[in-house]
């Protein structure tokens, strides 16, 4: 994932897919803005349902030439021919996916509000970190990736930097200039249409 100059917006599924709808509700955000990556974060551990839904959003991303992760899962990435894996343990597991993945699988890593773990993932290989959640947001522990950390990270640091979690309009504004990625979930599927949420969430990046 190249870091351009305007950040790019990396979509994030929801934890539970309706695999009826879901397919067609992403199909028609894809075509409606540039997406660099999907990411598929399902809640659930049961194989079947990950590999079912592997296989859908993979049909609609690869048709775009969009890339699609996973959360966590090194082997269901490979066995669904997926283009990497996204961590949710900081550098823990970074060195680990990429000997299992190979040099151009996507290897990212959600390092919450931790400049010390995202170094130590960017050192350990990963293609990206994710900071966040950046906004309010249920999960977590209360604390938040505030725009120090993005700006910080921007001056000092190569390795691209995702900005995701409670994400508004005006935070978006705000980061624009200090990330490279947008990570996009919630914030657009509660919506009772995620088209026109995601216009409205990016409104400043246009």
């Amino acid at each position: 994932m190249d870091t351009p100059e305007q950040p790019q917006l990396y979509l994030i599924t929801p934890p539970s897919l309706d695999l009826e709808s879901f397919p067609d509700q992403l199909a028609r955000v894809l075509d409606s803005a540039e997406i660099a990556c999907i990411r598929l974060a399902l809640a659930t551990r049961d194989e079947d349902m990950i590999g079912r839904a592997a296989d859908a959003c993979r049909e609609v991303a690869h048709a775009r030439d969009v890339a699609l992760v996973i959360s966590d899962h090194v082997l269901m990435a490979q066995r669904f021919g997926l283009d990497g894996v996204h961590l949710s343990d900081a550098a823990r597991s970074v060195r680990a996916a990429r000997k299992e993945l190979g040099p151009d699988a996507i290897v990212g890593s959600f390092c919450g509000t931790s400049r010390h773990d995202g170094i130590s993932a960017g050192e350990a290989g990963a293609d990206y970190v994710a900071f966040g959640p950046v906004g309010t947001h249920a999960l977590g522990d209360g604390k938040i990736a505030d725009q120090d950390l993005f700006q910080w990270w921007s001056e000092m640091i190569e390795v691209p930097v995702v900005a995701e979690g409670g994400l508004t309009a005006e935070l978006v504004a705000a980061l624009a200039p200090r990330t490279d990625f947008f990570g996009i979930g919630e914030e657009i599927w509660s919506a009772e249409d995620p088209v026109s949420a995601l216009a409205a969430l990016t409104s400043a990046l246009r």
